[in-house]
């Protein structure tokens, strides 16, 4: 990881959840590199978990949902370091307490309110925080493999429009700095968020068998490649989506399934 220099960085991280999120997978990442961390919380109850996992960081309420707290975002950072070296944007929530339904019949407030909180939330973050930023900082964002799956509800076209947005920014930001915004488009993964979308248990499983290794996907391999994003040593890459999935994308039509499907179903 030496070779990664995050030595001296500092970065903020958004959406740790519980031990098991991305977010806490690549904070521990960047820690153990050298780099430092600042965290935001959505709610007291979500601090005191940040602050139990990671006792020698800083943390802050961001609720972004609320305007004072955006407003206040670059305040707060500021308390802590005088500048960044970019972030990871790891936020994302649908209503699914009706259960699944066709996406056709998607509730318009449950659709906007997921849009602002999972996709626009970068733009307002980015837009807070651009005067903070080195020049050469890097922002990522997770987001969904290009599965498409039906589990997903509206939440799919969401995270299509979160790394449409990634690509915006990018052109945005090339009008006054080197910033690079990137999107990683992850597989099913074993996180307590994932388990509140329906079906979800069922397309994990499944996902396995269509990895080409035949084997899950694990955060800590997304956490690293967020790493390599947020490092230096991927200056080239912007505005771009990562697929890391194992291989799954690239494996449907595994025959080992197939067979089972059809000696099944047959």
């Amino acid at each position: 990881m030496s070779s990664l220099n995050f030595k001296d960085k500092t970065y903020f991280i958004t959406g740790v959840a519980n031990k098991k999120s991305v977010a806490t997978h690549t904070a521990k990442f960047l820690l153990a590199a050298g780099a430092k961390v600042i965290f935001s919380a959505q709610n007291e109850q979500n601090k005191s978990q940040i602050d139990k996992i990671f006792p020698e960081s800083n943390s802050f309420i961001l609720d972004v949902e609320n305007a004072d707290d955006l407003g206040k975002l670059k305040e707060n950072i500021l308390k802590h370091t005088e500048s960044l070296d970019g972030f990871v944007h790891s936020i994302a929530f649908a209503n699914f307490s009706e259960g699944p339904k066709p996406f056709h019949e998607t509730n318009r407030s449950d659709f906007l309110q997921a849009a602002q909180i999972s996709s626009f939330s970068l733009v307002e973050i980015a837009n807070e925080l651009k005067d903070i930023m080195n020049k050469n900082a890097s922002v990522v964002t997770i987001s969904i493999s290009n599965t498409k799956a039906t589990s997903y509800g509206y939440l799919g076209p969401i995270k299509a429009m979160l790394d449409t947005t990634v690509c915006y920014l990018a052109k945005s930001f090339s009008e006054f700095s080197n910033i690079r915004f990137n999107s990683i488009g992850a597989g099913p993964l074993k996180t307590s968020a994932s388990a509140g979308i329906p079906d979800y248990i069922e397309n994990y499983l499944f996902s396995t068998e269509l990895t080409m290794r035949k084997e899950a996907l694990k955060t800590s391999e997304v956490a690293s490649t967020v790493g390599f994003l947020l490092s230096d040593i991927s200056s080239g890459v912007n505005a771009q989506t990562l697929i890391v999935d194992a291989g799954m994308s690239s494996n449907y039509f595994d025959q080992t399934v197939v067979k089972s499907f059809a000696q099944t179903k047959y």
